[in-house]
């Protein structure tokens, strides 16, 4: 008797894979909606106005769905036959991040459990406490000493409670970001000017401090990756990237300076003034509880991953810094050969507060 096929859309090597995306219009969630539709997915993406985030740049191939990520019914109609769920939703204008964090990944992992999908979460360092430092590893202790790492602290332990209930996660923790479309960051707010000429740069930390940054494209690439070996990972896996290690503090002004092509003013970052407002000045207070991070070095390891891809994803820094900078408007484009067209940053997103950076 002749077997019959079996058809395409219950057989997993054949029929098209598919990924939620929960916050679709940012940075690192763009760039992973991004990477895995140049990779062959079908990409669909939750938004409170699904019509105009289909209207933006760079969401071309998604299928926008109407909803809110603080909605369990709409996060986990939106999952249905999802092989993963990118959870990388942050509340608009990081307004009460502490209040509605924990709601939307715990939607999240409901919506994992219904659809038998693996959660992707984007990682930071922020989780980790003195007695991690200067290099943990992915199991390293999470006993943060403020207020927003133990809120990612309590993420990742929630993922790790849901693997008792048979929810797979992924978390890949990474430096600071930086990337062409993303103006929501230390290195758009920090260190430059976004839509105009560098003309002076802003370093927040100190000389000999090393420090940690993790290019989106790469880190975008590198989650997908692991999301194509699905086999060979673990239920509640976690993963370090290395990406461009400063380690003097002062590499990536350098490299701004260089891909400028000009002698830059330097400045220091004026945390006195952050110290003193911050009492009263509610950016300044998110702002002042992030600056150990610029005091010590810290600096992950990415032998665990590099044991699984063969390699990190990795894009030179000059390279990596002039693609950000012409996306965020201060350098004129160059043609590259084999480079795909950037499109910056939207204006609404440059005027994104540093609290972005939870």
């Amino acid at each position: 008797m002749k077997q019959q096929p079996i058809p395409a859309d219950l057989d997993p090597t054949r029929r098209e894979r598919l990924a939620l995306v929960l916050g679709a219009t940012g940075g690192i969630g763009g760039e992973v909606a991004r990477c895995l539709l140049r990779r062959g997915w079908r990409v669909r993406a939750l938004n409170r106005d699904a019509a105009a985030a289909a209207g933006q740049g760079g969401g071309e191939g998604i299928e926008w769905l109407q909803g809110d990520a603080l909605a369990r019914e709409a996060v986990m109609a939106a999952a249905r036959g999802a092989d993963v769920i990118v959870h990388a939703v942050n509340p608009p204008g990081y307004r009460r991040w502490d209040q509605v964090v924990l709601p939307m990944l715990d939607n999240s992992i409901a919506a994992a459990k219904s659809a038998g999908a693996r959660l992707l979460l984007p990682g930071t360092v922020y989780n980790f406490g003195p007695d991690a430092f200067t290099a943990p590893t992915e199991a390293a202790p999470q006993n943060p000493l403020t207020r927003k790492g133990a809120i990612r602290a309590e993420m990742e332990r929630r993922l790790r409670a849901a693997a008792g209930l048979g929810v797979r996660s992924l978390v890949v923790r990474a430096g600071d970001y930086f990337g062409p479309r993303a103006a929501s960051n230390w290195f758009a707010q920090g260190l430059i000017k976004p839509g105009r000429p560098v003309a002076t740069i802003t370093n927040p930390g100190r000389a000999g401090i090393g420090h940690q940054w993790a290019y989106l494209p790469d880190v975008a690439l590198t989650m997908v990756e692991l999301l194509e070996r699905e086999e060979r990972l673990g239920v509640a896996d976690v993963f370090h990237m290395e990406g461009h290690w400063d380690h003097d503090g002062m590499q990536m002004a350098e490299a701004i300076a260089r891909v400028a092509g000009r002698t830059m003013k330097r400045r220091r970052f004026p945390w006195w003034m952050v110290s003193l407002l911050s009492p009263v000045v509610p950016l300044f207070r998110e702002l002042a509880e992030m600056r150990y991070l610029w005091e010590q070095p810290l600096r992950m390891g990415n032998e665990r991953l590099v044991a699984l891809l063969g390699r990190e994803p990795h894009t030179p820094l000059d390279e990596a810094v002039r693609a950000t900078l012409e996306g965020l408007g201060c350098v004129p484009r160059t043609a590259r050969p084999g480079r795909a067209g950037v499109e910056a940053a939207s204006p609404a997103a440059a005027r994104q507060p540093l609290p972005g950076l939870l």
